[in-house]
């Protein structure tokens, strides 16, 4: 079993224009399709809640890595996989994935590439549930910022 989920997008659209809407968190929760509290800042909390159709009562929780200008914007996220009952439970998940996009200037645009690392830190059976349904999840979302910022 592999350790990472990478999914890579070439988006026809300048490097600052797609660095923007990542970093800015009302751009990011457009197409992320979340509300957010508040600013990204490194070191501190990101919570908001899902907007997505169906997820409008799942919370969002994340710790802010890095924000790297133009290159590397990065958060840790706990690894619930969506398990609702999980993410409500007064008991913290004990275990977070590191989600990472870097970007690249190319000729036609900007290179994006999403990874998200750390499931070997999650315990069967949650770590197949957490891979499967995240791999999904990113393929979404790198077509989402791509429909955002080309859009």
């Amino acid at each position: 079993m592999t350790n990472a989920i990478v999914k890579t997008i070439e988006i026809a659209a300048p490097l600052e224009q797609v660095w923007d809407a990542l970093v800015n968190h009302e751009k990011f929760g457009t197409w992320f399709r979340v509300a957010l509290d508040q600013p990204f800042e490194i070191g501190k909390p990101s919570t908001g809640h899902m907007t997505y159709p169906g997820y409008e009562d799942y919370r969002w929780e994340a710790r802010i890595v890095a924000i790297e200008p133009m290159t590397r914007f990065a958060f840790e996220w706990p690894a619930t996989g969506g398990d609702k009952d999980l993410m409500d439970s007064s008991i913290p998940v004990p275990e977070w994935t590191l989600v990472e996009f870097i970007l690249t200037p190319t000729t036609g645009g900007t290179c994006l590439t999403v990874t998200e690392s750390g499931f070997d830190k999650v315990p069967e059976p949650r770590r197949t549930n957490v891979m499967r349904d995240n791999e999904g999840g990113w393929t979404e979302q790198v077509k989402n910022i791509n429909d955002y910022v080309t859009g």
